[in-house]
């Protein structure tokens, strides 16, 4: 919430002042250059957020009930990647199988977070430079 605070603050005051000076309402200025303005910032927000939320392994081992067995219904106990490593690399025997699988789910976990921040990265650059000619 902060960084988006921060972001809406940020826009300079000449633009909102010259749209509210050519008639604009303060709904327009916030829809039209203000949000406009600070959707890198915004974008960015959600996504160390949404980063943050899916990286807090405990938490969510805790949440979401530790059950290594997972069901279609959201309801249900469902135990995440990340928790799976947390939980099981202490029992696996070093250079079995079952450790070996530990550490591709560590990496496939890098892979998905990298492609996923690579990707975000990506649109907030595109809006930066879509937004930066106001």
């Amino acid at each position: 919430f902060s960084i988006t605070e921060d972001a809406v603050f940020s826009v300079p005051q000449h633009l909102i002042r010259g749209s509210l000076a050519l008639g604009a309402s303060r709904w327009q200025t916030m829809k039209r250059v203000i949000m406009p303005a600070a959707s890198p910032a915004i974008f960015s927000a959600i996504m160390m957020g949404f980063g943050r939320a899916v990286g807090e392994t405990m938490i969510v081992l805790m949440a979401t009930g530790n059950t290594p067995l997972m069901d279609l219904s959201i309801f249900q106990g469902m135990r995440t990647l990340a928790a799976n490593i947390a939980v099981e690399v202490p029992e696996a025997e070093v250079a079995s199988s079952h450790y070996r699988i530990l550490f591709l789910a560590a990496f496939i976990l890098f892979m998905f977070t990298f492609l996923f921040n690579t990707f975000a990265e990506m649109i907030r650059h595109s809006l930066r430079k879509k937004y930066s000619g106001l």
